[in-house]
C-alpha cells in the first residue's frame, strides 16, 4: 500500500502510512500524547480542542494511525471551508439530479470513509440541519443521499476539532447536545505552545534543519544565545504554525548557518518615519529586540526582569504588593526579585 493515496478532487484527501511524526518532550505534550494513545484503540468518537495552529490536523491523524483502523481510509473535510448549503451534498453524497448541476450520482465524505476515520475540522461551525443528520449516522450508521432514499450503511469512527467551545455553543442553540454528547467520548485539549516552552527551541532547530535542507543547505542551522532568548520570550498566539513560519523565514533571509535575527512581524513596514518608529517601539516584542545584538542569555534575561521590575513598580505607585500581582508572583518571589535589583531601581 502506497504511503499517500488521493481519491478525490480538490480537498479529499484519504490517506494511509506511517504515524506522522509530532515533536516534543515537555511534560504538557508527553501526557496528551499519552492520552491520545490510550483512546486510539477504542473504538469511539474523539473531539480534539486546541487554539489555532496546535496540531489539531495532525493529532487527528495520529490517531487514526495508532488504532485498529490505520491501515483504512483516513478522510478530512474542513467544515468552515465550504458554504452550509454544499457542506451536507459533501458529506453524505448526492443522487443524480437530486439539484441544478449535479448530472450523476456522487458519494460523499461518509461513504468514502467507511471501514476508517472521518477528520471534521472546525466541527463547530456545521449548520444545525447537518447536524441532525450527522447524529443519526453516528447513532444508526446508516444515512440517506442528498435527493435519495434508499439507506446507505457505513462504519466510520468521527475525530472532530474545534478551538471553539462547544457547550456554551449548546447553551446558545447553535450546536446540538446530543451530537455533543455522542461526540465526546473523550476530549483531548491539545497544549498551546506557551504552555510547553521546553519544546520552543527543539520545534525551531527542526523547522530550521528542513528548511536548510530545502534550501540545499550542507551545514545546520544554528541560533545565537539572542535570538534562542527571543524565541522563548515569544508569547506565539499563533503556536507552532506561528513558529514554523518566524524559523523558515529566518533561515532563508539569513543566508547564514548562524541565525541572529528573528523576525516576528513580517507585516511591520520598512517605510515608517523615525517618529513612527519610535512610537511603535514599546509595543514591539522585547523578546524581538534582544535579537538584534549579541548579548548573553544571562545578560538577556537580567534586562528583561529588570524592564519588567521597574514598569510593575510604577503602574502600581510602588505597590509592592500590587505589582507582584502584576507580575504573576507570589509576594516572596517578589521581594526576592526586588532584593536583586533593589540598587538599580528608579523611584
Amino acid at each position: 500500500m502506497s504511503d499517500s493515496q488521493t481519491r478525490w478532487r480538490g480537498e479529499r484527501r484519504i490517506r494511509t502510512g506511517a504515524v506522522p511524526e509530532a515533536l516534543g518532550e515537555s511534560e504538557s505534550f508527553l501526557d496528551f500524547q499519552e492520552r491520545l494513545s490510550r483512546v486510539s484503540g477504542i473504538e469511539r468518537p474523539v473531539l480534539i480542542v486546541g487554539e489555532r495552529g496546535t496540531g489539531k490536523e495532525l493529532a487527528a491523524s495520529r490517531l487514526h494511525y495508532l488504532s485498529q483502523r490505520w491501515d483504512g481510509p483516513f478522510v478530512e473535510l474542513n467544515c468552515a471551508a465550504l458554504a452550509p448549503a454544499l457542506l451536507e451534498s459533501e458529506l453524505f453524497g448526492h443522487e443524480a439530479g437530486s439539484f441544478t448541476g449535479a448530472a450523476r450520482r456522487r458519494q460523499g465524505r461518509f461513504e468514502a470513509a467507511s471501514g476508517g476515520t472521518l477528520f471534521l475540522d472546525e466541527i463547530g461551525l456545521i449548520p444545525i440541519e447537518v447536524q441532525e443528520k450527522i447524529l443519526r449516522v453516528v447513532e444508526y450508521h446508516r444515512f440517506e443521499r442528498v435527493g435519495g432514499s434508499e439507506p446507505v450503511e457505513v462504519d466510520v469512527r468521527i475525530i472532530g476539532a474545534t478551538n471553539n467551545d462547544l457547550p456554551t455553543l449548546c447553551q446558545s442553540g447553535e450546536f446540538k447536545r446530543d451530537l455533543l454528547d455522542r461526540l465526546s467520548f473523550e476530549v483531548l485539549f491539545l497544549p498551546p505552545l506557551r504552555v510547553r516552552r521546553g519544546d520552543i527551541l527543539l520545534l525551531a532547530r527542526h523547522f530550521a534543519a528542513r528548511m536548510a535542507m530545502e534550501l540545499g543547505w550542507k551545514e545546520t542551522p544554528e541560533f545565537s544565545e539572542a535570538a534562542e532568548a527571543a524565541l522563548q520570550a515569544h508569547s506565539w498566539p499563533g503556536n507552532i504554525r506561528e513558529l514554523k513560519n518566524v524559523v523558515e523565514r529566518a533561515v532563508y533571509r539569513t543566508g547564514d548557518p548562524r541565525i541572529t535575527e528573528i523576525d516576528f512581524d513580517p507585516f511591520a513596514s520598512p517605510f515608517q518615519t523615525v517618529d513612527e518608529a519610535a512610537s511603535d517601539e514599546p509595543k514591539r516584542s522585547s523578546a524581538r529586540r534582544f535579537a538584534d545584538d549579541a548579548r548573553t542569555l544571562p545578560e538577556v534575561v537580567r534586562e528583561v526582569e529588570l524592564d519588567a521590575l521597574q514598569t510593575a513598580l510604577r503602574e502600581t505607585r510602588f505597590h509592592q504588593g500590587e505589582a507582584a500581582k502584576r507580575l504573576g508572583l507570589s509576594y516572596h518571589q517578589f521581594r526576592g526579585l526586588y532584593r536583586k535589583y533593589r540598587e538599580e531601581l528608579q523611584e
